[in-house]
C-alpha cells in the first residue's frame, strides 16, 4: 500500500480502510497467540499500513480545518 494511493481515496474509503486493516491486525495476533501464525512479518506490515491511513486522515483533517 502506497500513500499515493491512499491520497486518491475519500475520508469514507480511508474510514472502511482503516477498519478493514484493524480487523486483519486482530486476526493475526489472534493467529500468534494461538501457534498458527507463521509469517510474523505481517503483523509489521498491517501496522505500518494503519500508520499511513492515519497519518491520510490526520492530513486531509488539517487540509479542511484550513479552510
Amino acid at each position: 500500500m502506497k500513500a499515493s494511493d491512499l491520497r486518491s481515496k475519500s475520508r469514507q474509503e480511508l474510514d472502511e480502510e482503516l477498519v478493514v486493516l484493524r480487523r486483519e491486525q486482530f486476526n493475526l495476533r489472534m493467529q500468534q497467540a494461538t501457534g498458527e501464525l507463521t509469517r510474523n512479518s505481517e503483523q509489521s506490515r498491517v501496522r505500518r499500513n494503519i500508520a499511513r491511513v492515519k497519518t491520510i486522515m490526520n492530513e486531509l483533517g488539517r487540509q479542511e480545518a484550513s479552510k
